[in-house]
C-alpha cells in the first residue's frame, strides 16, 4: 500500500517508518505542524526531519505554512481540549494531501508518542477517514517508544522536550495545567 505518514518530528518518525516499511508499505511523509512554537522550534523540528528523511530515503512534503494566529485562536477556543483541535487541524491537512496524492491510506506519528491522547487521535483520524474517503491505517506505534528514542539519540537528532504548543511548553516548566 502507498501510505502517507503525517509526521510531527524526526525522532517520532524512526519507529513508525520502520514498522510500515517492514509491513511492505511504500511510505511518504507529510509535515504540517502549525502548533509548534516558537517559530525557531518549528524550524529546528522541520530541519531535523528533513535531514532524517534524506538519510532514510523518505519522500517528504514539508508544508511550511505557519498559521500561528488561527492555531492559537482555535486552541484557546477549545480550552482544556485544545489537543483535540490540534490533532484535527493537522490530521485534516494530511487527509486533504492524501486525496490529491492518490495514496491508499493515512497514518500519523502521533500514534507513536506515549504522551499524546491516543484514543482521541484514533477517533479523529477515523472520522476524517470517512469525511475524505481515504482509509486510516491504525497501528499502535507506542510499543516501539524506547527503541525509537534510543535510535534518535544514537543518531544525535534534535529532541524536543514538549509536544510543540506554547501551552505544553509552559506546563513543562511550571508543572501547571492550562
Amino acid at each position: 500500500m502507498k501510505v502517507l505518514l503525517h509526521i510531527c518530528c524526526g525522532p517520532c518518525t524512526i519507529y513508525p517508518l520502520r514498522v510500515l516499511r517492514d509491513q511492505g508499505h511504500e511510505v511518504s511523509g507529510y509535515f504540517f505542524n502549525p502548533n509548534i512554537q516558537p517559530y525557531a522550534e518549528f524550524m529546528k523540528r522541520r530541519d531535523t526531519l528533513a535531514a532524517f528523511a534524506k538519510n532514510a530515503s523518505l519522500p517528504l512534503v514539508i508544508d511550511d505554512r505557519y498559521e500561528l494566529k488561527s492555531f492559537l485562536k482555535g486552541a484557546l477556543d477549545y480550552g482544556r481540549d485544545r489537543c483535540l483541535f490540534c490533532y484535527r487541524t493537522r490530521l485534516a491537512q494530511a487527509f486533504k494531501q492524501a486525496v490529491g496524492r492518490a495514496v491508499d491510506a493515512v497514518t500519523t506519528t502521533l500514534l507513536y508518542s506515549k504522551y499524546q491522547r491516543h484514543a482521541e487521535i484514533v477517533a479523529i483520524a477515523s472520522e476524517l477517514s470517512e469525511e475524505y474517503d481515504v482509509p486510516f491505517l491504525y497501528e499502535d506505534f507506542r510499543v516501539g517508544w524506547a527503541e525509537g528514542v534510543a535510535e534518535s539519540k544514537q543518531l544525535d537528532m534534535y529532541r524536543q522536550k514538549y509536544c510543540g504548543c506554547i501551552f505544553s511548553e509552559l506546563e513543562r516548566h511550571k508543572h501547571v495545567e492550562t
